[in-house]
């Protein structure tokens, strides 16, 4: 029998979340599809394959079919840049979900092996991290704390975005308002993750250290 799935359980434990519906839940997957896929009773393509791979720091050839080592050759002391943020004059968030870049930037300090880089794109958040810096962050996938408030982070929403924004209080508890550098308040929005920054990097900078797939 195919073992994919053990191999995918076995990922998605190596990334820290205790059960298939934590999982599902940070990253905006059907519970009952993921649950399946897991636990071997619907067999995932090497589509799905790439999806999961991603989200949990593995490679596809490993998860699909057992090729290679499990995880990217990596030189020690880089971490991955996981996609791009930002957004548009209009305030229209561009690549909110994350583009995998496959780029590789060293480790701030501080940070440790599970940091991960966003590149900002475009001047939405200008004075903070100008367009083309990097914002580092842990990527844990945790629920808020209380010392996040008031703080600019990184979040992870409802609607599979990943967004950088000043986490203030919602209406009622379990929902949150999102206040933008530059543009609108984004209010009441249900959020799965936050993670402090960790590092942000300018763009001049930036460019000497990111290292491209």
């Amino acid at each position: 029998m195919d073992d994919r799935f053990q191999r995918l359980r076995e990922a998605r434990q190596a990334k820290g979340f205790e059960t298939a519906a934590a999982a599902a839940d940070a990253f905006g997957w059907n519970r009952n599809t993921y649950a399946s896929n897991e636990n071997g009773n619907a067999p995932f393509s090497y589509r799905r394959a790439k999806e999961y791979a991603s989200a949990f720091g593995v490679r596809p050839e490993w998860l699909y079919d057992a090729t290679g080592p499990m995880r990217p050759a990596a030189e020690a002391g880089l971490v991955r840049v996981i996609g791009r943020v930002g957004a548009n004059p209009d305030g229209v968030v561009l690549f909110a979900t994350g583009q995998e870049a496959g780029d590789l930037a060293p480790i701030p300090p501080g940070g440790t092996d599970k940091a991960v880089a966003l590149r900002v794109v475009g001047h939405s958040m200008r004075g903070v991290a100008d367009d083309g810096a990097l914002i580092y962050f842990e990527d844990q996938r945790t629920p808020p704390t209380p010392d996040m408030l008031g703080h600019v982070v990184v979040v992870g929403t409802d609607a599979d975005e990943v967004l950088v924004k000043r986490l203030l209080r919602g209406s009622r508890p379990g929902l949150w308002d999102l206040e933008s550098v530059a543009g609108p308040t984004r209010h009441d929005a249900r959020i799965r993750w936050a993670a402090h920054i960790t590092a942000i990097i300018p763009p001049y900078q930036a460019r000497r250290i990111v290292r491209s797939a």
